[in-house]
Order: structure tokens, then sequence, then C-alpha cells
């Protein structure tokens, strides 16, 4: 397959950012990159113009930076309370999955996240209290509190534990 060198003048997911010079199929670059405007052929003068493109996605990347700082420190704040479907001897029917917690994140923190942040080993199939990260990129982590408890059963109070 020929390929052919391009400038990337803007961010493209699973490609690069702006001011990248990436490899790729050429009908790829013809087709699609050059004329959507997405970049740009890599030429010897085309390559001595990048420092624009460089000083924008240092501004982008400085404001996603701050967002995600910004978005960690609420989520830090948040502790979220979710029900696990039990059966008639406290088995649990189903889990708590990075899905449930997402959109738990979002009705009851106004935090919208993907489900692919959520870090979790394995699905929670058990009531208790977690700690669950969230990644928010840029190696920005943030930890949200989780109390699990089971459907028709009163979640404990702040601070007390659940009479056994």
């Amino acid at each position: 397959m020929a390929t052919t060198q391009v400038i990337l003048k803007e961010q493209i997911k699973g490609l690069g950012a702006e001011a990248d010079v990436v490899k790729v199929k050429r009908g790829f670059a013809r087709n699609y990159l050059l004329p959507q405007a997405k970049a740009y052929e890599a030429t010897k003068g085309n390559l001595r113009h990048t420092e624009r493109l460089k000083a924008i996605r240092a501004e982008r990347e400085a404001k996603e930076m701050a967002e995600a700082e910004k978005l960690g420190s609420k989520i830090r704040k948040v502790k979220l309370k979710l029900t696990l479907a039990t059966g008639q001897g406290g088995k649990a029917f189903g889990a708590i999955t990075t899905m449930d917690i997402a959109k738990a994140l979002t009705e009851q923190a106004g935090v919208e996240i993907d489900r692919h942040q959520v870090v979790l080993e394995r699905p929670i199939k058990n009531t208790g209290s977690f700690e669950v990260d969230v990644k928010l990129g840029y190696d920005i982590t943030a930890t949200v509190k989780l109390t699990v408890s089971a459907a028709g059963e009163a979640a404990p109070a702040e601070g007390e534990e659940a009479a056994e």
C-alpha cells in the first residue's frame, strides 16, 4: 500500500493531534483528510509552518487539563448511592457495572462522563462501601465513594453502620 505523510490541522481520534506529522494511506489523505481540510501535505515549506499549530495544540491541551482538574474535584466530593437487586436469600441478581456508575454520576451529581473512564476490575456483586477510580485523562484520576445497598433494604445513615 502506498502511504504519504500529512500534517494534521486538528485532533483526529486514533490518528493524532494538531501539528502531528503522520503517515497515512494515500487514499485516506486524498479522499478524506485533504478535502475536509483536516490536514495538509507534509512538504518542506509546510513543515516550517507547524509552530502555529503547536501553539493551538498547547492551548487546547491546557484548557482540557484545567477542565479535567475541575471535573476531578467535583467528582471527589460526590457520594453515590446505588441499589443492587437481590433475591430471597440475599443473593444478588446482577451487578453494579461501569455503565451504572456513569449513569449515577450523571443523575445524582450532574457530572457527564463516559463509562470507559470508570475503572472497575470486575462488576460489584455485593453490598457495602466502595471507592471507584475515574480516569479523566492527562494522568488525572478522581476517586468516587460508592455505597451499594440491597433493594428493599434501607441504606445506612451517614456514619452509622448497618445492623446485622
